[in-house]
């Protein structure tokens, strides 16, 4: 992977994150995380959270769903806290009181893959929003998401900065949206031989490439950022805030780090601990 060469503003400590650890709850609790589908997909909480259970006795049911969904269902009250990537809609979900405190707990990026054919000729690209331009101007097949995902918010960001309207100039077409997660859209574009936008994580995780390749990569704009939000106390008293609290502090603590920055398929690292954001 290139260097992404763009500096984004850490929110350790930019953010206020009350209190030192929390007391440990009594064994056996069980919360319920919130969780965008891309850390569910690779197969990190599969691999971390067990350790966390191990070490607390607070068994974590996620929930598993694009970005805007975890987010609604957090706001509903139904669950206990969230992980997610959009910091636009984060930004949203605190300032109509939902959230309490937020931190970041690891990175990667996103990245375009497509058809070994490339018929869009954006092979070897760096910069997104070219390559998507190039890929509306061949008319290229391009699988969207469309399900209101931090993936698919970014999506929508990217053709907004080239300036195209993708659903009323492909709709139905070449573009195609599938309402679905990341595993459904990268299905989808396997089947199809089509482009779409997908984080790392999920795509090294993926078995079903066939004929799909990495073309688009290392665009400082495809910086990916993962982060768990505490829901607010006063607008969300049912929630285990004791208990949530101790997870989110186990995935910033040293422990949980490492344990992500661990997680690896083939060899290949999906996750970054988030102190390693690149300058």
């Amino acid at each position: 992977m290139r260097p992404i060469a763009l500096m984004v503003p850490l929110l350790l400590g930019g953010l206020l994150w009350h209190g030192g650890a929390a007391a440990a709850p009594s064994p056996h609790q069980s919360i319920v995380l919130a969780s965008t589908t891309s850390v569910e997909n690779s197969g990190l909480l599969a691999k971390i959270l067990p350790l966390f259970t191990k070490k607390t006795g607070i068994e974590v049911k996620v929930i598993a769903q694009g970005t805007g969904q975890a987010l609604a269902t957090a706001a509903r009250g139904d669950a206990d806290l969230v992980l997610v990537h959009d910091p636009e809609a984060e930004d949203r979900f605190i300032a109509e009181g939902h959230g309490g405190e937020r931190r970041q707990i690891a990175w990667n990026d996103f990245i375009v893959v497509g058809p070994l054919a490339d018929p869009a000729h954006v092979a070897d690209g760096h910069d997104a929003v070219l390559g998507l331009t190039a890929i509306a101007a061949a008319r290229a097949p391009f699988v969207s998401r469309g399900d209101k995902s931090g993936t698919d918010a970014i999506e929508k960001r990217l053709w907004r900065k080239a300036g195209i309207d993708p659903v009323t100039t492909g709709g139905g077409a070449w573009y195609r949206d599938i309402g679905g997660g990341m595993g459904a859209a990268l299905n989808a574009a396997s089947a199809m031989e089509a482009y779409t936008l997908s984080d790392r994580g999920t795509w090294l995780s993926f078995n079903n490439k066939r004929l799909l390749v990495v073309v688009i990569e290392g665009d400082p704009v495809l910086l990916n950022r993962y982060d768990v939000i505490l829901l607010d106390p006063v607008e969300h008293p049912g929630a285990k805030q004791a208990a949530a609290r101790q997870l989110a502090e186990w995935l910033t603590s040293l422990e949980g780090q490492k344990a992500i920055g661990a997680y690896t398929i083939a060899g290949e690292q999906l996750f970054h601990p988030s102190a390693s954001v690149p300058k």
